[in-house]
């Protein structure tokens, strides 16, 4: 009886093992990067400078002023530090380990993607959670150095806090999806280096990340308020710093859900029409 009990749950813990074992994957990106130490001090040096020009920027631009666009000086530097934050480790540079996928598209080796066991679409997820786990994990590093340094401030508020960090997920997800879709148009461009130099510097503008969007004109956050570059970054960060009351949370939240789901069913089709013609220059 015993036996006929513990065989059944072995079965079920190999199936379980089994279906995380493609997770493996995700720990590809974090260990080729902190493999090659050598390459870790260029980013950090940047990202360092750029906090450092952001912080002394944000005070010349305050001084003798109190509260500009809703903000006041600590909430405009904490603002802007973020979000120089979120575009440096959003995503992980692959190109100097040969894994953009515009690169494998050239040499031939994206055909591979389509024959393993693991789907190419479940994959290139598995491949994303590593980058942002990598990626996330830096930036948290850096957040808290900064708030050691009092560079940065704290949400005014646990409910702020935590109204943040749950559009930042959702955040997150959107800015997966659009970067999904801007590395599938290699699929019928093969190349799409052109578009990857728009559209990066489309979503630093439109999302918040080069300055908070309560610093433009009416008419352009009104266009804005339209698309889903806002939702990645300025509503986190406008409800951490206390721009946002947290009574606004369930609206947010319904915009970014609805961009969430919209996003996830046109890249699934995408995905579709992708695995039905994979073009390659390289085989």
């Amino acid at each position: 009886m015993v036996q006929q009990a513990v065989i059944p749950n072995e079965g079920r813990l190999a199936r379980a093992r089994a279906s995380l074992r493609p997770w493996r994957a995700a720990r590809i990106t974090p260990l080729t990067e902190l493999t090659q130490a050598a390459r870790l001090f260029p980013p950090v040096a940047m990202v360092v400078t750029q906090l450092a020009l952001t912080y002394w920027l944000w005070h010349a631009l305050y001084a003798g002023v109190k509260v500009s666009a809703g903000l006041d000086v600590t909430q405009a530097t904490t603002f802007a530090m973020l979000g120089v934050l979120y575009q440096q480790f959003s995503t992980v540079e692959r190109w100097s380990n040969g894994d953009a996928m515009v690169q494998l598209m050239t040499e031939g080796t994206i055909a591979f993607w389509f024959v393993r066991p693991v789907s190419a679409r479940r994959y290139y997820l598995i491949r994303a959670v590593g980058d942002l786990a990598y990626g996330g994990g830096l930036a948290l590093v850096a957040y808290l150095a900064c708030l050691g340094i009092g560079a940065i401030a704290l949400p005014p508020s646990w409910p702020a806090a935590g109204a943040a960090l749950v559009t930042l997920v959702f955040g997150v997800a959107i800015t997966y999806y659009l970067q999904l879709i801007l590395n599938l148009i290699c699929f019928w461009s093969t190349v799409n280096d052109a578009a990857i130099t728009v559209v990066q510097f489309t979503t630093g503008l439109l999302s918040g990340a080069f300055a908070p969007l309560w610093f433009f004109p009416g008419w352009f956050q009104d266009i804005n308020a339209f698309l889903p570059f806002q939702t990645t970054l300025n509503a986190p960060l406008s409800l951490y710093v206390g721009r946002l009351p947290v009574s606004d949370l369930g609206a947010e939240l319904a915009v970014q859900a609805a961009w969430t789901a919209g996003l996830a069913l046109f890249t699934w089709w995408l995905w579709r029409r992708a695995a039905a013609r994979v073009t390659v220059l390289g085989g």
